[in-house]
Formats: C-alpha cells, sequence, structure tokens
C-alpha cells in the first residue's frame, strides 16, 4: 500500500514519506499469461466436464487418488495424526468464529411495515442454496479458512456447502480437511486451482452448480473466480494480504513491528504500512523490524515484502492520520495510540479494524478473535466489506396491496408510465382502478 500521486493532493495536512516501496505501483493482479490460461481452462472443463478435472489434477497437482472426494468417514478421521493441542486450539476457532456469524444472522432481521394505508412492504433474508469453498493449502495451509467460508455459511443456514482443497499426494491437507469437518462441510474433495473452481461452478461433483464461491487462493484461483462471476456470485477477489497501523510514540514500537512483519509474512507482495505522528517513533519501528528479520524463520518471504512493499508515513497530527490511511484502505488496520477510540469514530475505510495494543490482526486470521479474515485489498475497502453472513444471505422483499390502496399507487404508475410511452404498465394499473370503481 502506498499514496498515489493524485491521492496526495486530498490529504489537507502535512506529511512526510519516510520509507517507500523499493518496487514501483502496485502488485500486477492480472498478468496476461494468467488470463489467457484460466480461459482457456474453463472452456475445456465446461465442454469436458470431470474428466478435465482429472486432467488437470494430475497434470497440475500431481493427484494420484481414485476419488476425488473425501468419504465421510475419512473425513471424520483427519484429525487423528494431529497433535490434540492443534485439535483443540482448530475446535476452539471454529466455535468462536460460528458463535460470531450467528450473532451477526441474529442482527439481520426480517421486517414488515405499512408503508401506507393498505400498502404492506418487508424484507425476509433467506440463505442461498449452494456454496462452494476453496481452501487453500499451498506455501501455508490457512487452517481457519474453513471456519471463514465454510463454517460462516453454514450458519446463515445454506443447506449444501461442498470444499475443495489441493491435493497433498493421494489425500488433501489432514489439518485442512479436519478444519472443514469442524466447519461442517458437507462434502470435501481434494481437487484445488482453476480446476476446483470450474467444479464447483459448472456442477461437476455430483451436486447441482455453486450459487457462490468463497475462499482466496493464488493468482489463477482468483482470475477463475472473476471470469466466472456472473455465472456464480463471489466474496471478493482479493491480492496480496495487507497490515497498516496507526501509532503513535505512546505505542510498544517492537510490537508494532512484530504485527506489520506479521502479515508482510503471508507473502513476498504483501505490503505492510505504518502511519504514525512521531518521526522518532517511525524510524524505531523501521529499527525493530530490521532486528526481528534477521531471526525471523520467514524472512525470505517477509523481508522481501517489507522491503519491496513497505510503507512509513509521519502525519502531522491525527487527523491528517486519518486522510492518510482512509485513501490507503488497507485489508488489516492496527490501532495503537494513546486515543484508540477518536481513530475508530472517524476512520471509515478498512476491512477490520483492530483497536489497542492487545488486539493483533494474528487473532482474527487463525479465527481466535471470531471475525472474518477474508476482506477487501487493493483499496477495496473503499467500497465494500469484507466476508460475513450477509454475503449468503439474499435480503428478498415483498410487497402486499389491499384493494383500498389501490388509488394510492394506481393513478401515479398510470401518469409516469405514460409519460415514458410505456403503455403496458400503464394498462396493469388502469385495469386495476377499473375494477377498484366498480
Amino acid at each position: 500500500m502506498q499514496l498515489a500521486e493524485r491521492d496526495r493532493a486530498y490529504i489537507r495536512g502535512n506529511f512526510t514519506t519516510l520509507k517507500s516501496p523499493a518496487v514501483g505501483g502496485v502488485p500486477a493482479q492480472r498478468l496476461p499469461e494468467v488470463i489467457e490460461t484460466v480461459s482457456v481452462m474453463l472452456g475445456d472443463i465446461e465442454r469436458n466436464g470431470i474428466d478435465a478435472v482429472v486432467k488437470y489434477s494430475r497434470q497440475l497437482d500431481a493427484w494420484s487418488g481414485q476419488s476425488l472426494e473425501v468419504s465421510p468417514e475419512d473425513l471424520a478421521k483427519t484429525g487423528d495424526s494431529l497433535s490434540a493441542e492443534l485439535r483443540e486450539a482448530l475446535m476452539a476457532s471454529a466455535e468462536r468464529t460460528r458463535l460470531f456469524a450467528v450473532e451477526q444472522r441474529e442482527h439481520l432481521t426480517d421486517f414488515e411495515t405499512e408503508l401506507l394505508p393498505g400498502v404492506f412492504t418487508g424484507q425476509k433474508n433467506v440463505p442461498v442454496a449452494r456454496v462452494g469453498a476453496y481452501l487453500p493449502a499451498g506455501r501455508f495451509p490457512i487452517l481457519a479458512s474453513a471456519f471463514m467460508t465454510v463454517g460462516v455459511a453454514k450458519a446463515a443456514g445454506v443447506p449444501s456447502v461442498v470444499a475443495c482443497t489441493p491435493p497433498t499426494g493421494p489425500g488433501g491437507h489432514p489439518a485442512v480437511l479436519y478444519a472443514a469437518y469442524l466447519a461442517g462441510v458437507d462434502r470435501a474433495f481434494t481437487v484445488g486451482g482453476v480446476q476446483a473452481m470450474a467444479a464447483m461452478a459448472f456442477g461437476l461433483l455430483g451436486e447441482q452448480p455453486a450459487d457462490i464461491l468463497v475462499g482466496a487462493g493464488n493468482a489463477y484461483v482468483t482470475e477463475a473466480k472473476r471470469q466466472l462471476f456472473g455465472r456464480v456470485g463471489i466474496d471478493l477477489l482479493a491480492g496480496p494480504s495487507e497490515v497498516a497501523v496507526i501509532a503513535d510514540e505512546t505505542a510498544d514500537a517492537e510490537l508494532v513491528a512484530a504485527d506489520l512483519l506479521g502479515q508482510a509474512e503471508h507473502g513476498p507482495q504483501s505490503p505492510a504500512s505504518l502511519v504514525t505522528t512521531s518521526q522518532e517513533f517511525g524510524e524505531e519501528v523501521m529499527r525493530h523490524i530490521s532486528k526481528q528479520l534477521r531471526t525471523l524463520d520467514t524472512r525470505d518471504i517477509a523481508g522481501p515484502a517489507w522491503r519491496d512493499y513497505g510503507t512509513v508515513y509521519v502525519a502531522e497530527d491525527r487527523a491528517t492520520a486519518v486522510q492518510i490511511m482512509d485513501l490507503l484502505a488497507p485489508e488489516h488496520l492496527e490501532i495503537q495510540t494513546s486515543d484508540d477510540s477518536y481513530y475508530h469514530a472517524n476512520l471509515q475505510n478498512y476491512g477490520s479494524i483492530f483497536l489497542g495494543p492487545w488486539s493483533t490482526v494474528a487473532y482474527s486470521d487463525k479465527g481466535t478473535s471470531g471475525t472474518n479474515h477474508v476482506l477487501p485489498t487493493g483499496g477495496g475497502a473503499r467500497y465494500s466489506a469484507g466476508l460475513s453472513v450477509s454475503r449468503f444471505l439474499k435480503p428478498l422483499t415483498f410487497q402486499r396491496v389491499e384493494k383500498d390502496a389501490t388509488p394510492r399507487l394506481a393513478n401515479y404508475v398510470a401518469t409516469i408510465s405514460g409519460f415514458e410511452g410505456m403503455e403496458a404498465h400503464k394498462a396493469t394499473a388502469t385495469l386495476r382502478l377499473d375494477r377498484f370503481n366498480r
């Protein structure tokens, strides 16, 4: 994340850039070769069905199994190979994510109101019928992904949730599959990449086509979601994971540095940004980052990410800090200041916010705090929110008009439709007026 030149003009206060990215622009999300490859694969799979899915699984993922589906019996046993400590942690994460989603669902209420005398309108929230969830298991198996996608969909009341995860040999990653089991998945398959998205969207896994595809993946998975959108719904198009921190001189520089590296660890193109009101504090954080990178096991990932995409901005006051951060619109935003409530009240653009030094993005990433970690990236927080129980619900409106209310509606419709020249629309109203007046 960095401020574009056009954005700098919108910032009223003064600020300086203490660290700029080493590379220009933002990570490319749509490489021509990715777009073309995905397009060819989707066309092949749509024409040739499950045979093409199996072909790509063998070619691209070295899948060597006999069945793409993990049987319910095998799925239930996936936790047997895991430590008791990991099983306990995953069960806690699954339950907390479910509890938060259930709480969200209870606050999305159905209603009916008499808008005008005799005109009753309302809304009921109806879950989609079928969800396809992608559970990544690449460089890092993100175990909580199942809770955020499968588990939240089930909390919304979705009757059928299918999950796909890349194979690791003849089967899938046991911890990823165990997380899917805890989340309440209905059917699980060891198929990854573009072929997984196509199989769920085209209904090639013994189920009807999914109504919505959710879950993060690599550039090819993301591009597949983009090309399939319209045929199915999607959650969002996520790029490299992002973190930003607003901190002042009262914050713990070592903690801030650790939190910035915690998200930079996701990948070498993951941006991390600090906005501070103290240049001295910003410099101290940068020193701690350099120190922590020397002993960090994932420094080969986090180091390039910080070098190439990390930024540090020094704002003259907190109002300027808010302006900068709203332009950055980060996926994850931490606030560690002497007045966190000011920032919480004034900030508008972020995927999820973490208030105070005792909060950290990792708590959400791993599901232990309950909130969803599928969030908008690349500035998408300016206009959209992250995945939640509401994404799996359709707020369907209804109306019921009583006879006595006919003049209140039909006369206006006849006037508007007549002006527009839409005579058939006009007739639906005037015919009812005729019957009302008989």
